[in-house]
């Protein structure tokens, strides 16, 4: 499979994995070919790239620190507890408490993994995803710190419910998206929600409170500094911010996944705690599997395989014609490993 930006997509292209809604429905099935009215409805709900099938590339296997089931369950779960929210019912914090279990049993089998993030999301979707996902960072990030299992749990479930005020009811003002009111409202109401719930643990609400908080003081709501954010807070701040970076729906300005990394160790002491940032970048995927990169050499291929320890050197497939072109069914094929041919470099991914 490939991941390939929906403007890229051509008609009959066919889809290399499932699009889900926040319920579990299937909206389109793997190995669908994709219809021009098929892709104007993945741009009405949000989609902004996918995975194609490519008969080159059927080898290929893309490893995941967490299941494709497992965070199809956890998107579930969260969709539901958000919805009993919603409708003025208590939160079901023994559900979240699994959840979050459930991810860390997993991340912990797969702790080495480098951590790809390249979701088929839809506007329905967005949201839960990007809680999941902030979870699975997290949990990665606090094993690689040596966090104890009681300390990991009280991570995941914050870093599941970080975003909860943005679900709360509104205040009778609208807020702008963004702005720093908007900050201090959805922070402040995600704490004072969850600070009532004696089943969730106060670092837990504390991690909704305080993940927009900076080390330099600049951040919100409290423009706390330093040692005044608790560690648990630090985590999920570049957990969040990643993966905002790379995941905006239909927001053009997005980041590539190598460019976020970048973005973060830009922001090092001033955003970001130091430790954390260096066991993040040790276990991100800067190019993810089947990203289509071109290389310093001029050759264009597909991201094969990750080295543990070196996400910035993965292995490339290149396809190349005979007669110099790249595509096509008769090609030629090489695989070019980064980790040994230390002078070439990865120039940019490939929408």
């Amino acid at each position: 499979m490939k991941y390939t930006s929906i403007e890229q997509v051509q008609q009959g292209d066919q889809l290399g994995k499932h699009i889900f809604a926040s319920d579990g429905r299937i909206l389109l099935n793997e190995g669908v070919h994709l219809s021009i009215a098929l892709l104007s409805k993945l741009r009405r709900m949000g989609v902004t790239a996918v995975y194609l099938k490519d008969d080159r590339l059927m080898d290929v296997e893309i490893e995941e620190v967490v299941s494709d089931k497992t965070k199809r369950e956890a998107v579930l779960n969260l969709s539901e507890a958000f919805q009993f929210i919603q409708s003025g019912k208590r939160i079901d914090s023994q559900e979240i408490s699994n959840t979050a279990s459930k991810l860390i049993e997993e991340i912990l089998e797969n702790k080495d993994v480098l951590v790809n993030l390249t979701d088929i999301r839809t506007n329905d979707n967005h949201l839960f995803i990007h809680s999941v996902n902030v979870c699975i960072i997290s949990i990665i990030v606090g094993i690689h710190l040596g966090l104890e299992h009681r300390r990991l749990q009280e991570l995941a479930v914050g870093a599941l419910l970080h975003d909860l005020g943005k679900i709360l009811p509104d205040q009778e003002v609208a807020l702008e998206k963004e702005t720093e009111a908007y900050h201090n409202d959805h922070t402040w109401k995600g704490f004072n929600y969850l600070r009532k719930n004696k089943e969730i643990s106060t670092l837990s609400a504390h991690v909704a409170l305080t993940h927009h908080e900076h080390i330099d003081g600049s951040g919100q709501p409290r423009k706390l500094k330093g040692e005044d954010i608790h560690f648990l807070s630090k985590i999920v701040s570049v957990a969040n911010y990643y993966d905002n970076s790379i995941s905006t729906v239909g927001d053009e300005s997005r980041l590539k996944p190598h460019e976020a990394c970048e973005r973060i160790m830009g922001l090092t002491n001033i955003y970001f705690d130091h430790n954390v940032v260096w066991r993040f970048l040790r276990s991100i995927a800067f190019y993810p599997t089947g990203s289509q990169v071109k290389l310093s050499s001029g050759e264009t291929g597909v991201v094969v395989a990750q080295h543990r320890g070196l996400p910035q050197r993965p292995i490339i497939r290149i396809f190349k014609l005979d007669q110099g072109t790249y595509g096509g069914d008769d090609f030629q094929m090489k695989e070019i490993d980064l980790a040994q041919e230390t002078t070439v470099f990865i120039e940019s991914i490939l929408d």
